[in-house]
């Protein structure tokens, strides 16, 4: 195992079981495992520049450890593009018995522009970006105003806070890619 695998942080024990549940390829554990990682480091991150920020942790983990899930149906989604996989996610997790407040993220985890997105749903999206170092300004423009809202600080002043801590996460994307690319797509 190399130095870059045993700092991944595990996935949780219910997403691992869930994922072996469906016999999820390596590739899309390896993504899970690297998503994850990146929203624990992400909530870390927040939790210590915004400790007054009200977020289910172990919501966004769950989450970001599933949000793909539905691609075990759609594998043509694991490497070209696609939205099927989104509804197909959360349906397959609720067939395994996960109540819909924690199967949502596979269903809104590319649709953070809706109304109603709960700031959980926000990190995920936004981990889902991050870990290959991809900059979404208006999903992170909304992470901005909820820690704004959170924190009563101007939104400039989190902005600047925010776009330091992600460009820290984004530094090692090109090991990340590296990683999950190291894995079968299948089998």
């Amino acid at each position: 195992m190399t130095d870059r695998q045993q700092r991944i942080r595990p996935l949780p024990d219910r997403a691992h079981e869930l994922l072996a549940a469906v016999d999820a390829p390596p590739r899309l554990r390896a993504h899970l495992e690297l998503v994850h990682d990146v929203a624990a480091q992400l909530l870390d991150g927040l939790a210590a520049r915004w400790p007054q920020l009200a977020v289910d942790g172990e919501a966004v983990r769950f989450g970001a450890a599933t949000h793909d899930i539905g691609k075990v149906r759609h594998p043509e989604e694991l490497t070209g593009p696609g939205h099927a996989h989104e509804p197909a996610g959360a349906d397959l997790l609720g067939e395994l018995g996960v109540p819909p407040h924690d199967a949502r993220f596979a269903r809104t985890h590319a649709s953070w522009h809706l109304p109603g997105i709960s700031t959980e749903e926000l990190l995920v999206s936004l981990a889902d970006k991050i870990w290959k170092n991809r900059r979404q300004a208006e999903l992170e423009d909304l992470v901005v105003a909820r820690l704004a809202a959170a924190s009563g600080e101007p939104s400039w002043e989190v902005f600047l806070a925010l776009d330091d801590l992600l460009g820290r996460l984004g530094e090692n994307a090109d090991r990340r890619l590296a990683h999950q690319a190291a894995f079968p797509v299948v089998g």
